[in-house]
């Protein structure tokens, strides 16, 4: 085994490096990430709260390049475009922290670009590009505000406030040239599984008895091999549960192409962080991950990440995702990994399900949590192994989260009567009365 971290770094660029060259020669079957050259503001999403309408766009890295002039990705900085309309009798103030609590003020960004600007005037230049307060009764206003890069998808939240009243819009914009893991699937009803597939569960009982038979495990792609527990279920869609996941700082993640490749290299050898890292497939319902999400820490050997599948049950209309959470705590060869590489999880991969469902606690859009059975226990003595043997250990329970668009704050979280694990958060002694 290496022990020289050099050197495993070394054989990781190696590795990744034929990747990269072989993904590169059979780059014609892969959607590159394209210019964005469609106007933004074609995209653009719009809320209503009386007579205060908000419309929201994210600008791309080449979008950005377009309206500024200068590359402001390269400086870790995205514009997001926010018009108002006031049909109100009285004016209002945007909160630009409530987008981003460190935004870029127009002056600052134009001084990091003055010498890149060729002559230009940028403070000036910056400054008629961003929002101006006020928005006085019955005008509309609009412009830019700066904030921290996102890539792929973006959650934006604008706060608008008048001295009396405060009105909160929020939406999850997807970000162009990105080249997401879930990019080409397709999550309309009928598509995925057959229309009589899908079963829509009313009853709590009903649904609990169904996550309960559904199988241990993920599996290898031949479906030979059990891998790691399928411990997380999902229930909700784009405007409750993944718009939580964004809102907590879940990115997607990226499909694994020579551009990702190139940067996991980079990632690698700089001992730098890499958010959107591609995550290996495993494979239930017989196919791999519909999408992934990470959570990572700063360098690229640690993360927290989940696989999500989406499944032909729902429940009180919303869509079910059943999925397996694990987190990354290192990175290691193998044998049993295509790419003779390989990150290291956490053996104890009920703390990865307990700290995503605390996370998510803090979304405000957590309605109910609930423990079912279903994966089966394994002890520390007598651990089992996921697909690159691995060892784990875990109470044997699939953790179930249920999201509402309706704001839930900490104390009004519902908690299903379900499995009664002792100690940790769940603890029926530690927690309010089911209501």
């Amino acid at each position: 085994m290496y022990r020289s971290r050099a050197a495993f770094l070394l054989l990781v660029s190696a590795v990744t490096l034929l990747m990269a060259t072989a993904l590169a020669g059979c780059a014609s079957g892969v959607r590159l990430p394209d210019n964005a050259t469609a106007d933004y503001r074609e995209r653009a999403q719009s809320r209503t709260d009386g007579g205060i309408r908000v419309t929201t766009s994210v600008l791309s890295a080449n979008e950005s390049i377009d309206v500024y002039g200068v590359p402001l990705a390269t400086r870790g900085i995205q514009p997001v475009w926010i018009e108002v309309e006031n049909n109100e009798d009285i004016a209002y103030w945007l909160l630009s922290p409530g987008l981003d609590p460190d935004f870029f003020p127009a002056s600052e960004a134009a001084e990091a670009f003055q010498q890149d600007g060729g002559g230009r005037d940028l403070q000036t230049q910056f400054g008629q590009l961003a929002f101006r307060n006020p928005v006085p009764a019955g005008t509309t206003v609009s412009g830019f505000v700066l904030t921290n890069l996102d890539e792929g998808v973006k959650m934006v939240h604008v706060d608008l406030v008048n001295g009396q009243d405060l009105k909160s819009f929020s939406t999850l914009h997807e970000v162009p040239g990105f080249l997401a893991d879930y990019h080409g699937r397709s999550f309309i009803e009928g598509e995925l599984y057959a229309p009589e597939s899908y079963i829509d569960f009313t009853d709590q009982a009903e649904l609990r008895a169904a996550l309960e038979a559904l199988p241990c495990c993920v599996s290898n792609r031949r479906g030979t091999r059990f891998g790691d527990p399928l411990n997380l279920v999902v229930i909700g869609g784009v405007d409750d549960a993944f718009a939580a996941l964004v809102r907590r700082g879940w990115r997607p993640t990226e499909r694994t192409w020579w551009g990702s490749v190139t940067r996991m290299i980079n990632s690698a050898l700089a001992g730098e962080r890499y958010p959107y890292a591609p995550i290996s497939p495993l494979y239930f319902f017989g196919r791999r991950q519909d999408l992934a999400l990470q959570k990572a820490r700063d360098n690229i050997h640690q993360r927290n990440h989940l696989r999500l599948w989406l499944s032909p049950m729902r429940f009180q209309g919303k869509p079910v995702w059943v999925g397996q959470i694990s987190r990354d705590i290192g990175s290691r060869l193998t044998i049993h990994s295509p790419y003779l590489t390989t990150h290291k999880i956490d053996p104890d991969v009920d703390e990865a399900r307990i700290a995503l469902t605390e996370d998510l606690a803090y979304s405000q859009n957590l309605a109910a949590i609930g423990l079912v059975s279903g994966v089966g226990a394994a002890t520390r003595d007598t651990p089992r192994e996921n697909l690159t043997r691995d060892p784990y250990y875990t109470d044997g329970f699939r953790i179930v989260l249920v999201f509402d668009t309706r704001t839930t704050s900490l104390d009004e979280i519902d908690f299903l009567p379900w499995e009664q694990p002792v100690g940790g958060f769940l603890d029926p002694s530690r927690r309010p009365q089911h209501r």
